[in-house]
């Protein structure tokens, strides 16, 4: 696919956003070179596969009436946080007019901790941490983006009132690449979070500063979400534990949306027994997020008795000592096929950057934040690839093949769920790599996330574990996933790994 400056203007017009001229130099050859590598998704022979959009139980949609609720905002409360209001309405631009560019305010906030892991001090004596990408009634909540800088929101999450509703108490809003939109957590507006096992490398986004304070000690729960590895991955870098659930598990309402078919609220902890004991408190259907309602939530625990080795997936020694550490415990071994697991990544830049295109073009600085010019690189560059997928003429050939390839990974695992009851893998190809080392190249980025896209892709649950070090002594984990609904299995199986190694015991010299 070439890319010509005219096309990046032509795209960012579509996208409603303003770009300099150097800013189209730069995103240019980024946007040829993704293009170019999703392109190989056209040789897989799609003839006759229908594509997969949404991995809800059995559904397509769930429709009903509107209906009041005490969750509904008052006419202040709905304008408290809009740029401009005039008589009781929102005052937006004039579409018949030209516009204006806009350059961004400068926006700076203070480095609270030594990791910028926290955007947020609420009360020194909690224990809870909440990734920014979940809103919390009257505390600022930014997403990591400066175009949300100063947001109070006018309710919390559901997930952030389950866990006051068990005791949790708030102690820190945390750091994330912006929007959900990273693996390294370098993306978010606010600075770079850095790994406290060596301050020069990163911690994994997106849910970066979430990993950290668990790993510190700082609190014992923390929030994330996991839309292609941003649980797993800060959890493989931070020596701690992580679950990114079945799609659907726990409620999305009041988590701000990077890609609706693919985001999954959830938890980081020290261990897999305080991970599960939290998440199966949490785990509950939610009447306002329509994806939580399955039925087969509940159905019994399987034992996990036999694991898979991935053959298309590089198993480091490390990982492979954890799969033998679990043959001792009785768990049986098998190699397995994935065979369309390498085409996740290419399938995943398309379909996530499409969803996060529409979820983030409610951001215009009218009914609250800032305007579009605020966006940084990588919410820009997504927001281009996602408005360049679904354009006319090109949809058939990104978007809609994307969600074929998406039907071949779930079928995939289908077929592997027939001879084992759990896969194991790696979370990542390298352990955690230096500040810097991939933002200039946004694809080798990407495919830091090529072994965490085909569980998101088919929504199935995976826990992330530690199971060794480097000699460099950086953290390395694992990732065990499951079929749908399988979180308890999985949970069983981490408990039992963890009771005959103490890695996750391991802490950073502070």
């Amino acid at each position: 696919m070439k890319v010509d400056n005219d096309l990046v203007r032509h795209i960012a017009q579509l996208a409603n956003l303003p770009l300099t001229d150097k800013e189209v130099e730069i995103f240019r050859p980024q946007l040829e070179q993704i293009l170019c590598y999703v392109d190989q998704l056209a040789k897989v022979d799609t003839a006759g596969v229908e594509p997969t959009f949404q991995v809800l139980d059995n559904t397509c949609n769930i429709w009903r009436e509107d209906k009041v609720s005490g969750h509904c905002l008052t006419q202040k409360e709905a304008l408290s946080q809009a740029a401009t209001t005039h008589q009781g309405y929102f005052v937006a631009d004039n579409v018949f007019g030209g516009k204006k560019v806009r350059l961004p305010k400068k926006i700076t906030r203070p480095i609270l901790d030594k990791y910028n892991s926290v955007l947020t001090k609420v009360d020194p004596q909690g224990n809870l941490g909440h990734k920014d990408l979940f809103c919390t009634k009257g505390i600022e909540t930014t997403a990591g983006a400066k175009v949300l800088n100063g947001y109070l929101p006018q309710y919390s999450a559901t997930v952030v009132e389950q866990l006051a509703r068990i005791g949790y108490k708030l102690k820190f809003k945390l750091n994330q690449d912006a929007w959900g939109h990273g693996s390294s957590g370098e993306n978010s507006d606010f600075g770079p979070t850095k790994n406290p096992w060596d301050l020069s490398r990163v911690a994994g986004g997106s849910s970066s500063g979430s990993a950290v304070a668990v790993a510190t000690g700082e609190v014992e729960i923390a929030t994330g979400t996991d839309t292609c590895g941003s649980i797993r991955m800060p959890a493989n870098f931070c020596n701690i534990c992580g679950m990114k659930p079945t799609y659907g598990a726990l409620s999305r309402y009041g988590v701000i949306a990077f890609a609706s078919s693919l985001d999954c609220p959830s938890l980081f902890a020290r261990s897999v027994t305080k991970l599960k004991e939290v998440f199966n408190k949490i785990a509950v259907s939610d009447s306002h997020d329509a994806t939580s309602q399955s039925q087969a939530r509940n159905k019994a625990v399987k034992k996990i008795k036999t694991i898979g080795l991935v053959k298309e997936f590089v198993n480091n020694k490390l990982i492979l000592a954890g799969a033998k550490l679990l043959e001792t415990q009785g768990v049986k071994l098998r190699n397995v096929s994935l065979p369309h697991a390498n085409y996740g990544i290419a399938a995943y830049y398309l379909i996530a950057p499409t969803e996060t295109c529409s979820n983030l073009a409610r951001y215009d600085g009218v009914r609250f934040g800032h305007d579009r010019s605020n966006f940084g690189p990588e919410a820009k560059r997504r927001i281009m690839l996602g408005s360049f997928a679904a354009s006319a003429g090109y949809a058939a050939k990104y978007y809609a093949k994307a969600a074929k390839i998406r039907s071949l990974i779930i079928n995939d695992f289908a077929k592997v769920f027939q001879d084992v009851d759990a896969v194991l893998a790696p979370v990542s190809p390298t352990p955690a790599f230096k500040l810097g080392k991939n933002m200039a190249d946004p694809l080798a980025m990407y495919l830091e996330d090529i072994y965490a896209a085909p569980a998101s892709l088919a929504g199935l649950p995976s826990l992330a574990l530690p199971c060794g070090f480097t000699q460099n002594k950086l953290p390395v984990g694992m990732q065990l996933i499951g079929p749908r609904w399988s979180e308890n299995g999985l949970f069983q199986l981490g408990e039992q790994f963890q009771k005959i190694t103490n890695y996750h015991l391991q802490r950073p010299i502070l």
